[in-house]
């Protein structure tokens, strides 16, 4: 294992100290527990937007903290859930007065430590609604998850809903947009290689030389099936296929399209699968209103990409055009 650390058991923790220095006008850091919180908060009469997971999927939820898209995100260990005091101590820093939504991935652990940490804010009399994203196209259950994994549309979601959020939406209304933004969105991945855990210092699985696993999780849980190493196009078209049939997408949709590195793959590569995604999608009708081409939702340093649709109405895309201002996305309208 070669990475640049000190020691395994303090990776999460020497991050976010790193991330407070990098971005002081930004965002704060809490260790104890550990959250991330946006440097303004709470924002009075503003509903407060908290995502988080396990670490290692950066910049994923902790470079999409600040303004138009997150008040909050806590990071577990790598690849482990966080707790609910994380998130509770969270929202309870953040919360200006007009409820908490939760944006939670369809993992077992996020799922049910997010539902305790509502509960634990209801009772203290704290509004708090929930957004479950269930993506992955890929397997219908995985090793995490009970019902799909919550993949690529945790971050449009995040920026769509961050953007309602500082628009003045209230919390009822923001949570039956954040339920349209899941219901409209499907993933699927791939990887070409594993990616390897500090603290256990060997690869998650093993791939050959010339093969690929087909649907992979963003934690290293395997996918459809494993298949000898083919041509660009091809492999987008085993992703493309499921994603587009499931909705399922049809001609004279808008969608968000979102390609994504799993952490080691290079932008040349990525340029490579978005041009075939454009080109399929085009010869099916479906218009690509926006798109993201990078590294949003990684898994360490696995070599892989994923591919997210959303299909979006006018009001999707005039939120996604609103300004955002955090470390890992910004733009002004």
């Amino acid at each position: 294992m070669k990475k640049l650390i000190n020691d395994p058991q303090q990776v999460v923790r020497e991050a976010l100290e790193g991330m407070a220095a990098a971005h002081p006008d930004l965002i704060r850091v809490s260790l104890e527990p550990k959250y991330i919180y946006r440097a303004d908060a709470p924002r009075p009469g503003k509903v407060a937007v908290i995502s988080g997971g396990g670490s290692g999927h950066e910049p994923m939820h902790g470079g999409f903290v600040g303004y138009g898209m997150l008040d909050a995100a806590c990071p577990g260990e790598v690849f482990t859930s966080p707790t609910p005091d994380q998130m509770y101590e969270a929202a309870k820093r953040v919360d200006g007065g007009a409820g908490v939504l939760f944006i939670v991935k369809n993992y077992s652990g996020d799922v049910m430590n997010f539902d305790m940490a509502a509960d634990l804010l209801r009772g203290e009399g704290i509004a708090v609604e929930s957004v479950l994203i269930a993506d992955d196209v890929a397997v219908e259950s995985s090793l995490y998850s009970q019902g799909r994994r919550g993949t690529g549309t945790t971050v449009l979601a995040e920026k769509i809903l961050g953007a309602a959020a500082e628009r003045g939406y209230a919390l009822d209304r923001l949570a039956e947009l954040g339920r349209r933004v899941a219901e409209n969105g499907r993933s699927m991945g791939m990887a070409l290689t594993s990616c390897t855990v500090p603290h256990v210092g060997k690869p998650t699985f093993e791939l050959g030389p010339d093969e690929v696993e087909i649907g992979i999780g963003i934690h290293g849980e395997p996918g459809r099936y494993r298949e000898p190493l083919r041509p660009a196009d091809e492999i987008v078209e085993r992703l493309l296929d499921p994603i587009l049939s499931d909705l399922p997408f049809r001609a004279g949709d808008r969608v968000i399209c979102m390609v994504n590195s799993m952490g080691g793959t290079p932008l040349l590569e990525l340029y490579i699968v978005y041009r075939k995604v454009a080109s399929v999608c085009a010869e099916r009708g479906v218009t690509i209103a926006r798109n993201l081409v990078g590294a949003y939702i990684t898994s360490l340093e696995m070599a892989g990409v994923s591919i997210t649709l959303l299909r979006v109405d006018d009001e999707m895309l005039e939120l996604w055009d609103d300004p955002v201002h955090t470390p890992a996305l910004r733009w002004r309208r």
